[in-house]
């Protein structure tokens, strides 16, 4: 199945871009696509805090991807 990436902020910069379509397994969970994003892409493992949403919410992850979702990546933010 694939799910496209929106990537912000830091994980735009890791990924090269702030799209990108990528391809998992069917009934693969939010868990599985950061363990396949810290194996493609090891500057992820910074990310410690790095969230996922998908349909404009927040998912934990257990959450079960399908087929041609939107996952937006959103990395920590620093502020002050």
């Amino acid at each position: 199945m694939k799910v496209e990436l929106i990537a912000y902020g830091i994980a735009r910069d890791i990924l090269k871009t702030d799209r990108l379509e990528f391809e998992m397994n069917t009934g693969n969970s939010i868990a599985m696509l950061k363990q396949q994003l810290f194996e493609m892409y090891p500057s992820f493992r910074a990310l410690a805090s790095v969230k996922f949403a998908v349909g404009e919410e927040y998912q934990d992850d257990s959450f079960v991807l399908e087929d041609n979702q939107e996952v937006v990546i959103i990395p920590p933010v620093a502020g002050g």
